[in-house]
């Protein structure tokens, strides 16, 4: 009797506490897994060293784990499948050694530390200039990231050197307002009267600093308006307006790609904060010389090139 009455007792101890025990574990392991649900819709970004000499810059400090640029790619490679397999939204910012160090010594920040790394990631990446991971190879993901990058400094440039132009002393209009609200005119008259297609346009200015370029890619149907980016238009626009502010020797050039039809290159010279269509032979010469070494380079089958076309732009209003 004593013995049942112990096992009794010894019985219900174990029930009352081994529930309490489950309802422990159950709770821990219910918290467990909503952090990772948390940690699935908490995005994440991924600073980038996309070549060996800024790899090389960061070898420096004693927390930088890598000692070899490819296998690093690799293991961000790794890591950025691993996060997509969880199904987290991973982007990816070009990391820039010079930038970061610049970024530590203004925030008092320990640049041989994981923490400001991390840190300076958050901030390059909430500056824009970011390319979202869906899947595909880093060999193919760092040239559109570095692009992206090149774009977004241009467009920075540009936009500050607008804003330095200040009022005009005659009439107290501000400068670079105004260019930009012809170079928008332009670009939208030259939209509307390129017709369907696929349209690739680049527009080129010099600077005292630099060669600005912008490219802009639109698509129209034989009904209805340009498809445009909007991003890329205002990019556009902003390089086409330090011309037209600038009066400096811009020039645009269009590529219509359309079915069953050759590539056309048209071509235009920025003069007097208008667009003056270039002639067929100098389309060519523009499109098959080389840049950099002025010596010609040979024009390419199935292409067109075309003279440039009057826009419909309305007259430049000189300011007053």
């Amino acid at each position: 009797m004593a013995q049942t009455e112990n096992t009794r007792h010894s019985s219900q101890h174990n029930k009352k506490h081994g529930t309490a025990h489950d309802k422990r574990h159950g709770a821990a392991s219910h918290a467990t897994t909503l952090r990772r649900i948390l940690r699935r819709e908490a995005p994440s970004t991924v600073g980038l060293l996309a070549d060996e000499q800024d790899f090389a810059a960061m070898r420096r400090y004693r927390t930088f784990p890598f000692d070899d640029h490819t296998v690093y790619l690799q293991q961000v490679e790794g890591l950025l499948k691993a996060q997509a397999a969880q199904g987290m939204h991973t982007t990816i910012a070009l990391f820039d050694p010079e930038d970061y160090a610049e970024f530590c010594e203004e925030s008092g920040l320990d640049a041989d530390t994981g923490a400001s790394r991390s840190r300076f990631t958050a901030e390059i990446a909430a500056a824009g200039a970011t390319v979202t991971y869906t899947g595909q190879r880093l060999t193919d993901l760092i040239p559109l990231l570095v692009s992206r990058a090149v774009r977004q400094a241009t467009w920075e440039y540009a936009t500050l050197l607008l804003a330095d132009l200040g009022a005009c002393a005659d009439c107290g209009q501000e400068i670079g307002r105004a260019a930009f609200d012809r170079a928008s005119h332009l670009l939208m008259r030259l939209l509307e009267t390129a017709g369907p297609g696929t349209h690739h346009l680049v527009c080129s200015t010099p600077t005292e600093n630099d060669q600005l370029l912008a490219v802009l890619h639109t698509h129209r149907d034989t009904t209805g308006p340009a498809r445009l980016d909007t991003s890329e238009g205002a990019e556009f626009a902003t390089v086409l307006a330090v011309a037209v502010a600038l009066e400096s020797p811009g020039g645009v050039v269009l590529r219509t790609s359309a079915p069953d039809s050759p590539d056309r290159v048209h071509g235009w010279r920025l003069a007097h904060g208008a667009l003056a269509p270039l002639t067929a032979g100098e389309v060519f010469n523009a499109y098959c010389t080389d840049a950099e070494t002025g010596e010609p380079v040979s024009p390419e089958s199935g292409v067109e090139y075309c003279a440039g076309f009057d826009i419909g732009a309305d007259p430049a209003e000189p300011h007053r």
